[in-house]
């Protein structure tokens, strides 16, 4: 019991360390949250750039998991469904590692909608399958009975907890990006983003790949 209990709270504070990875990277846009505020020269724009973001982040991360969240019903293929969530995650990590040119089509979305860019970003950058792994773990430590409960009621509990695993997620990730862009626009400014511009694409590409194995290896 106490196993189970300890297992379920690692699985969630993967959640929010993989929320805080999200946030600190520059690729995921807090950057363009200082840049909003530095042009409008308001605090409150940055606020609000960071709640753009926050929007397409979430609606990024419910796209991947709520499919997931109706495969999960099905009891039988639960161990399949691990596997191939799995593989796929260690696909899109090599793949990055392969391909490190970022996608042309972001180029074309306008500064002002960064709620839209926030979410192709996401979806381009495998954020969202990153977490299937978490999401599958965290739904195995949900006791479900699917011999006794209706598919219905399965997959509404399933469908809530990938909600609440975007929540949560997304909590994290606009705190950690919020507090390094207010840092930068209250104290650090742009020489900062100059001098100490940083890149997670390696790191990126590598933890999805990392995910992946860790997935595959507590399969059972």
């Amino acid at each position: 019991m106490i196993g189970d209990i300890s297992s379920t709270a690692a699985l969630w504070w993967a959640v929010v360390a993989a929320g805080i990875y999200h946030g600190v990277n520059p690729g995921m846009g807090w950057p363009l949250a200082v840049s909003s505020a530095l042009m409008a020269r308001c605090q409150s724009s940055l606020y609000k750039a960071l709640l753009a973001l926050g929007l397409g982040h979430l609606l990024a991360m419910a796209a991947i998991l709520f499919p997931f969240s109706v495969l999960v019903w099905l009891a039988a293929w639960q161990r399949e469904i691990q596997i191939g969530a799995a593989f796929l995650v260690i696909g899109l990590g090599i793949y990055l590692l392969i391909n490190r040119r970022h996608p042309r089509f972001l180029a074309r979305v306008p500064p002002s909608r960064l709620a839209l860019w926030s979410f192709l970003v996401a979806m381009a950058h495998g954020a969202g399958l990153m977490l299937v792994p978490i999401y599958l773990g965290i739904c195995r430590t949900v006791e479900t009975n699917a011999g006794h409960a209706a598919a219905q009621d399965i997959m509404t509990g399933t469908a809530g907890l990938a909600l609440t695993v975007a929540l949560v997620h997304t909590a994290a990730m606009m705190l950690s990006g919020g507090a390094l862009a207010l840092g930068v626009y209250r104290w650090l400014g742009l020489k900062f983003l100059q001098k100490s511009w940083f890149n997670l694409d390696l790191v990126w590409a590598g933890s999805l790949v990392l995910v992946g194995i860790l997935a595959l290896v507590t399969v059972h």
